[in-house]
Formats: C-alpha cells, structure tokens, sequence
C-alpha cells in the first residue's frame, strides 16, 4: 500500500499551541516500523493550477505570499510562514497522490485501489477562505483533479467521474460542502457532532448529526444507516474517506465517545463498504487532538491497519 507524508515540512507554532503537529512525525514512524508492506513517499506539492480548481486565484495568491488580512489568518489558527504556505500545498498534494494510485492512474502499473495521506482531511477550507487548522481543502482538490484525470484517460467515456466524500471527523466537513453545494457529480457525507464546531454549518448532500456523549453501538447504527442512503443516492466511482481520530473518547476537541474498538470498526465499515463496490479509495487523517497524542496515534495506526487488510484484497 501506497501512503504519502509531508511531516517534514515544518510548520513553526508558537509555544503553547493546541494543534498537535508532533502526531504526524509519531505516525509515520510507527507505520514504518510496524507495517512493512505500506510503501512511504515524500508527498509532491499541489500546483497553483491544481489549487485554483478549488480555490480563487486572490486566496492562492495571498497564501503563498503571506498578505492574508490578519483577520483571515487568525481564522485558519495557524501563523504565516513559507513553512506553513508549503505544508499546506504538500497536504494537498499527498491526497491527489493517494487517490491518483488508488484509481490507478498517472502510469501506475496497476490500481492499488487504497492509497493514503498520513496527513490531509482539511475539510474547513473554502475556496475563498481557511478556518479550524484547514488551509487548502485536500479532498476537494483531489476530487476535481482525478475527474480531470479520469476524463482524459477515458476520452469515450461519456458520464464524469464520481466521487464520494465520506467524512467521519468529528467536525463537520463545511467547506467541503460548499465547494460541491452545486455539484452533482460529488457526493458530500458528513457525520459530525451536532453542538461541536463549526457552528454556522452548510448543507452536505447528507449530514449525521450526533449528540455529544455518543458511544460505540449508536454511531455504528447512525454510520449504517448513512452509508445505506448514500448507495440508494449515488454510485461512485471514488471515494476520499476522512478518517477522523478526534470521535475518540479522549480526545480534547471531539465531545463523542467512541472506543478504540469502535473507531475501528468504523473503519473496517467504510473500507468493506468501498471494498464490496470494488470503488478505489484515498483516505486522509483528518483531525485527532487527544490529551493523550499517543491515543490519537493509536486510533490513526488502527486505521491504516485496516486499510492494508484491504489493499491486500486488491492485490490478490
């Protein structure tokens, strides 16, 4: 299995911080000493074109550049840097990365089906603008770039691409969901505490709200239910699947309840529900601020256990 990380691209944080940047690091390091068959690759860094797919030419611009009103900056809680403007476009580029594989394109000798971000899910960017630790929105770039890609590849075909956003961090995922307000041929899913942030929420394809204190059995239903009526609304072709770690128990930010056991799950859910639909999936990480980083860690690694399991179907 394919993954791609950028946590070598350091973004400065003042001290005292809340964002845990150090997970990524503490990932990547346990993926390669535990699981052997995950192949690392440094991510590439998305293209001004390729962001501009998603974003306004004035919001690239003022990214790169660090002339972000501070107002605007304050809102992504994160300070400029030219580390910060790089990281965000590796972010970006490791999702694209992983689904291009996962649908077997861009010279790939054959679809791996499942490919990986060690980092991504930045699902709270706007075209126009950043907020909750999101600047560029990673799912949304992949999801046009690959319908680009896929068209070209398959000139004859006359139906796009389609592609399903299944988004299980615990946030709602609202700039995914305005970027494709419009859009038929991208399914938003969204499962999200109701009371958690953002507060102001948009209208996915389909919203999941759950109360805080949410367990194990309850959300596993509600997840059910969920991916039931995405199949009866929409047939895939892709799906980028955010694989939030912050619906732990313990985490600082998620207000749910969920177990390791749980989450796990979760996972093994979304995967055999791509799996059985023979759709090729790119999964990010998505959010996870445990008290314990250590916890957030072990529900990620849980996660890409998963994922290999199932890519070793595909390999097969």
């Amino acid at each position: 299995m394919h993954a791609f990380y950028a946590d070598n691209f350091v973004l400065p944080l003042p001290p005292g911080h809340r964002f845990p940047m150090g997970k990524y690091k503490l990932l990547r390091d346990r993926v390669v000493n535990e699981l052997s068959e995950v192949r690392m690759h440094q991510a590439p860094a998305a293209s001004d074109g390729e962001l501009a797919l998603v974003h306004t030419p004035a919001y690239i611009d003022a990214i790169t550049h660090g002339t972000l009103p501070a107002p605007a900056q304050r809102d992504i809680g994160f300070p400029w840097s030219p580390g910060m403007a790089e990281r965000a476009r590796r972010s970006a580029g490791a999702t694209v990365a992983a689904a291009r594989l996962a649908l077997g394109l861009g010279g790939a000798s054959q679809p791996g089906g499942i490919a990986a971000n060690m980092a991504g899910g930045t699902h709270h960017a706007y075209a126009h603008k950043g907020g909750g630790f999101c600047v560029f929105n990673d799912a949304a770039i992949a999801a046009r770039l690959m319908q680009a890609e896929w068209a070209r590849a398959h000139r004859n075909e006359r139906k796009p691409l389609q592609v399903a956003v299944i988004d299980l961090d615990v946030h709602q995922g609202n700039g995914t969901a305005s970027i494709f307000a419009h859009d038929p041929t991208v399914f938003t899913l969204s499962m999200h505490g109701q009371k958690n942030f953002p507060f102001r929420k948009e209208a996915s394809d389909l919203d999941v709200e759950l109360p805080d204190g949410c367990l194990d059995a309850p959300y596993l239903q509600a997840l059910e239910h969920a991916l039931d009526e995405l199949a009866r609304r929409f047939e895939p072709g892709l799906v980028l699947f955010l694989a939030g770690a912050d619906p732990f128990e313990g985490d600082r930010l998620g207000r749910l309840a969920l177990s390791f056991d749980g989450l796990e799950a979760r996972d093994r859910r979304v995967f055999d529900w791509a799996w059985q639909r023979r759709i090729p999936l790119a999964f990010s990480m998505a959010g996870g601020y445990g008290v314990n980083i250590d916890d957030t860690v072990q529900v990620q690694m849980n996660t890409c256990r998963v994922a290999l399991a199932y890519w070793r179907r595909w390999s097969a």
